[in-house]
């Protein structure tokens, strides 16, 4: 009757599939290679399995091992997933928000916000998540968010919303780029100017092709992208201008120069929120911190063109 595998075989094995070398795995594991070499051979022994061909003095995976191997990473990762569940539950009794935020925000805006608000809250465990907008709705109604950040309208009666921030579109370019010489920016100074424009599918796209049209601009689109990141960054490179909500551009202050764009076109973004949320207090309080890392970003950006 073959003995029951034990988890210290288990191990062992899958460090020397990943390893390489009983001596590499052993390593790994903190064990002697002689402990190591006789974990591996009571696995062969009492699971039946041909697991290794032995070359000179080295030990090869057959193809039954390789077939054990996946279904021990399954296990593994369910054992991680297992890990995490548990770590959440750990968490909630110190406080716990799910915070969903649009790609075009989830780089230093809602690293500023959560690192205020968590010095704030040093209590709190806080996970950010960065579907579009239509995905963001969908998970604060079923509770896989607390609070969300978007900036599509919402019409849905169990979903509350309130203004993050209205704010007009600033034209940004690169650092030297003659436009630099206005104070402001208008339709007839884009004429022939290499432009980086966000995707016709993208709310911010929208508008500014809808003022392109509106002033028959002679476009000059260099490079079109759905994130922000990517418009920004083409336009820090030198590639073009474009005209952006000034939160995508923070972290970015220094690297670019911004001028206001008129007549204005404005672009507001929407703190969403389960009628019945949970954890109201910190919601609340994260929305709070919020809007007030918005207008300390828009002050700064105000005083590098006043």
């Amino acid at each position: 009757m073959r003995r029951a595998i034990n988890l210290r075989q288990i191990e062992i094995f899958k460090a020397l599939i990943e390893h390489g070398t009983v001596s590499r795995a052993a390593d790994a594991l903190k064990i002697s290679q002689p402990a190591a070499s006789k974990l591996l051979m009571n696995l062969e022994s009492d699971t039946g399995l041909k697991l290794f061909d032995r070359h000179k003095g080295r030990l090869a995976p057959t193809a039954q091992a390789l077939r054990l191997h996946e279904e021990v990473i399954r296990i593994f990762m369910g054992v991680s997933q297992l890990e995490n569940a548990i770590d959440t539950i750990r968490r909630e009794d110190q406080g716990r928000l799910v915070i969903g935020v649009i790609p075009a925000l989830s780089g230093a805006f809602i690293q500023r916000t959560t690192i205020s608000f968590l010095k704030r809250n040093p209590n709190v465990y806080c996970q950010i998540k960065s579907p579009s907008s239509q995905w963001i709705a969908e998970y604060v109604l079923s509770r896989k968010l607390d609070i969300g950040l978007v900036t599509a309208r919402i019409d849905n009666p169990f979903i509350v919303t309130e203004p993050l921030l209205e704010h007009p579109l600033l034209c940004i370019m690169p650092i030297g780029h003659p436009l630099a010489r206005h104070k402001v920016i208008c339709p007839d100074h884009l004429n022939d100017v290499p432009f980086v424009s966000f995707a016709p599918e993208t709310y911010t796209g929208q508008k500014v092709a809808g003022m392109f049209e509106r002033y028959r601009i002679r476009s000059n689109v260099v490079l079109k992208a759905d994130a922000n990141t990517t418009v920004s960054q083409f336009v820090v490179g030198g590639l073009g201008v474009s005209l952006v909500h000034p939160l995508f551009i923070a972290g970015m202050e220094k690297q670019i120069v911004t001028r206001p764009f008129e007549p204005e076109i404005p672009l507001d973004f929407l703190l969403c929120i389960a009628q019945d949320a949970r954890n109201t207090h910190l919601v609340s309080e994260f929305a709070k911190e919020t809007k007030a890392v918005a207008m300390r970003l828009i002050d700064e950006l105000k005083g590098s063109w006043s």
